[in-house]
């Protein structure tokens, strides 16, 4: 990919995710919440700029306290996430204040990592970004799942897939 359409492709997955975590959002703990994660991870990988060939050190580095940056802002966003259970079972969760702070302080660090990249004249590229946004996304969406799971009590199973469906009444023909 190139860097505009990285950049693109950056830009409205985090729009997306961060606009979404103001919203309550039920959590399907069902769902496959890793995949969004692992295709973003190997898109990031399938680039070949990821290390700087002139600067190996310098630049494996960046990229290993990048994703690390990625990793505890995703756990520090699970854990300022609200989760709650309504009465139905259904879990909802939503970011918090301290969320935001979070955010705040990832993009802050990365923007500073970016500025000693820049300092050391490393190049980088932006599938180091997307990686950190894949790290952030799986740790988030599997300390949530967890964290769910954590909520229910043993043997309470949660609602299953058409429980909400009024279903018609079966007469007998006359």
């Amino acid at each position: 990919m190139s860097g505009l359409v990285d950049a693109l492709v950056i830009t409205a997955v985090a729009g997306v995710v961060i606009a979404r975590q103001f919203r309550a959002s039920r959590i399907d703990t069902d769902r496959r919440w890793w995949v969004l994660p692992v295709v973003l991870g190997i898109v990031a990988l399938r680039e070949p700029g990821v290390i700087d060939a002139h600067h190996h050190t310098a630049s494996v580095l960046l990229l290993a306290a990048e994703i690390l940056i990625g990793l505890i802002t995703g756990a520090g966003w699970a854990w300022t996430t609200r989760i709650w259970v309504e009465a139905d079972g259904a879990v909802w969760s939503r970011g918090s204040r301290a969320s935001v702070a979070v955010w705040m302080i990832g993009i802050a660090l990365r923007a500073g990592l970016f500025g000693v990249g820049a300092a050391l004249e490393v190049r980088q590229d932006s599938s180091a970004l997307l990686l950190a946004l894949a790290a952030t996304l799986l740790v988030r969406s599997g300390l949530l799942a967890w964290r769910v799971q954590a909520t229910r009590p043993v043997g309470t199973p949660g609602p299953a897939y058409g429980d909400a469906v009024s279903r018609p009444t079966w007469k007998e023909p006359a």
